[in-house]
């Protein structure tokens, strides 16, 4: 049976969820793109800058509707200003990254984001992790090694940019966990406030490029593009099992790899594209395998 034909063959609902992912997982994909067209040009203080006020200005009715005490009475100040610091940090290493890598190798670095939040929990989540799990974490980190191909050639900027980068993805996906009862637009207001303070600050040390009528709308269409993934991601775990519509998130390392082609002519080495395989393989194992274990508490 093809992939469309299982589609097809979905609830109703199912099917929905599954289509929103896949335009989700685009729009970021589009989005990194885009990113990295532009910061060929731009610092990376700008892109955060000018994407923070794009964000902010297309979520001011949702800031206005949950009204000023949903921020002021948001819980464990210390921890949101925590998960904002490591979302700021993933945000603009993950640009910095770009500088030097392709396209899909750096989103190949982020896709083991869950895998260091498995290998984390424990710690920091108090949650027991099997051996079945801890061996996929490690089949996991195998793959990053194996994508690094380390070398003193290989091990650049850029890479350890991306490593840094993935890694406080991570933590800011476990603080995230831990603030599940804030409101959503309250975190991500805080996020987006966050990276443009610390894009204004890198503004001021580095400068300001004026750009033109066309790079300007494509650094808006950053922020715009961002919170529209997360829209139609949220809405995809709205319709569909989070066990169905998840594993379509992988698909942004094919897009990855055929943006880099189409637009700058990137083709990633072997290596890369097996550790690659062996990250989606272990990250899909210990997806599913949680889910497995909720499905057997509930």
């Amino acid at each position: 049976m093809s992939a469309f034909q299982r589609l097809g063959a979905m609830p109703a609902g199912a099917t929905g969820g599954v289509m929103m992912m896949l335009l989700g997982v685009l729009l970021f994909a589009v989005n990194d793109t885009l990113g990295k067209w532009l910061v060929g040009s731009y610092t990376v203080g700008q892109l955060l800058l000018v994407r923070s006020l794009a964000g902010l200005c297309a979520m001011a009715p949702s800031i206005h509707r949950v009204g000023p005490y949903a921020f002021l009475r948001a819980p464990r100040p210390g921890l949101q200003l925590l998960r904002v610091l490591f979302s700021t940090l993933e945000s603009a290493l993950f640009f910095w990254a770009l500088t030097a890598l392709p396209l899909a190798e750096v989103m190949t670095y982020y896709m083991a984001g869950p895998i260091y939040v498995t290998a984390l929990s424990p710690f920091l989540l108090g949650e027991r992790v099997g051996w079945r799990r801890w061996t996929a974490v490690a089949v996991g980190f195998g793959g990053v090694v194996l994508a690094l191909h380390p070398s003193p050639a290989s091990l650049s900027l850029g890479a350890i940019c991306a490593l840094a980068g993935s890694f406080s993805y991570a933590c800011f996906l476990i603080a995230t966990r831990k603030l599940a009862g804030v409101p959503g637009t309250v975190l991500m207001t805080a996020q987006l406030l966050a990276a443009l303070l610390f894009g204004a600050v890198l503004v001021l040390a580095q400068g300001w490029t004026p750009p033109g009528i066309v790079d300007l709308v494509l650094m808006l269409a950053l922020g715009i593009g961002s919170l529209g993934g997360n829209l139609c991601v949220n809405q995809s775990l709205r319709l569909a099992p989070a066990s169905v519509v998840v594993p379509y998130q992988y698909t942004l390392i094919l897009w990855g790899m055929l943006f880099g082609y189409l637009f700058f002519g990137e083709v990633i080495g072997p290596l890369t594209l097996a550790g690659a395989l062996v990250i989606i393989g272990a990250g899909l194992f210990i997806f599913l395998r949680e889910q497995q274990l909720r499905t057997r508490a509930h």
